[in-house]
């Protein structure tokens, strides 16, 4: 698939991987931190910000008991109803248009995931540039036709699905009239293990879809994103925080600023050292060739003495013979008086 571009950041192997800091609800119900965590995000590198675009109510329907309640102990949202955790983490509509035009002037990207297709309606008067489709909606083909319907750019987080069912998300994303998709790769346990992450996917992924693919990260730390660019992962999402310690739903496996600053450096060193298939001395490399082992006359020789393991070494510098040569040089004699630390050439060599 072609590189395409989202608000002139190009999205494609051929360029630096495309950086998100996805807030989600680590605004903790605050419009001044919600800008703080988007300043704080256009100062660290990040070259886009994503916000959720949902209510309770569009989400859920307000329960507490059975399904509609929380008990998993491994969960971080333990102990809510499913209302009550969309309410805490919902990101309020009326801030939307501030935080985006906060993007803008950082020269920052601004879009969001919408869970709905009002929510849809809602961000296309805003104009935002692209839509991010979350896992858990993955499979809500009417919600991916809906987005897909408004010919902006379409990244599909892939978590859970299975390929059967991401060929019927792409296939509906494509018919409604998406051309420029990037599927994300993505463990949806929050935090998310190393060991489940399989990166080795994302290479699988872009052959089975022709289309960019990328990493939605819920791991600590940014080994695993940065080793998905050594995979073909053109776009990484992080969630993103001004500091755990502060709390929210998602702060515990979120970046803090510094830490998004490393993403965006380290993730661009991993792409720029892809390089191409290649052997030999690069450019660079050419004057460290001097440096290689040789044949030298470490012992002062006469003419007619014999070469010997006692006056010829292969040593550093690289100006004499290769050292694959020693065996043949070895018995021969000298043509002439040798001063020590000679390289050794053919005309030295009866």
């Amino acid at each position: 698939m072609a590189s395409f571009s989202i608000a002139g950041r190009d999205i494609g192997v051929g360029s630096p991987p495309f950086i998100i800091a996805e807030m989600s609800g680590n605004h903790n119900q605050s419009l001044d931190r919600a800008i703080a965590i988007v300043e704080a995000a256009a100062k660290a590198g990040a070259h886009a910000l994503k916000i959720q675009t949902y209510t309770a109510d569009t989400m859920t329907i307000d329960a507490d008991h059975g399904e509609f309640f929380i008990n998993d102990n491994d969960s971080l949202w333990k102990g809510k109803s499913l209302h009550q955790l969309y309410q805490e983490a919902h990101t309020p509509w009326e801030w939307h248009e501030a935080i985006f035009a906060r993007c803008r002037e950082l020269d920052m990207i601004g879009f969001s995931t919408p869970f709905d297709e009002t929510a849809v309606e809602f961000l296309e008067g805003l104009e935002v540039p692209c839509y991010k489709i979350a896992s858990f909606e993955n499979t809500d083909i009417p919600l991916v036709r809906k987005a897909a319907a408004t010919g902006k750019p379409l990244i599909i987080s892939t978590g859970m699905a299975t390929v059967a069912e991401l060929d019927e998300t792409v296939r509906a994303a494509r018919e409604a009239g998406c051309e420029q998709l990037v599927l994300l790769k993505c463990t949806s346990t929050y935090p998310a293990s190393p060991e489940n992450t399989n990166l080795m996917t994302i290479p699988h992924m872009r052959d089975l879809f022709d289309c960019e693919i990328g990493l939605s990260d819920h791991t600590m730390g940014i080994g695993a994103a940065v080793a998905s660019v050594a995979l073909g992962a053109t776009v990484i999402e992080k969630h993103f925080t001004l500091r755990r310690a502060d709390g929210g739903v998602d702060a515990a496996f979120s970046l803090e600023p510094e830490e998004m600053q490393s993403l965006v450096a380290e993730s661009e060193r991993a792409w720029q050292a892809l390089g191409e298939v290649r052997y030999g001395p690069t450019p660079s490399e050419i004057p460290s060739l001097q440096y290689r082992r040789s044949l030298y006359v470490v012992k002062a020789m006469k003419a007619g003495e014999p070469f010997s393991g006692k006056n010829v070494r292969a040593i550093r510098p690289g100006f004499g013979l290769s050292p694959k040569h020693l065996d043949h040089v070895l018995g021969r004699k000298a043509t002439r008086d040798i001063p020590r630390g000679t390289p050794l050439g053919w005309d030295m060599i009866s």
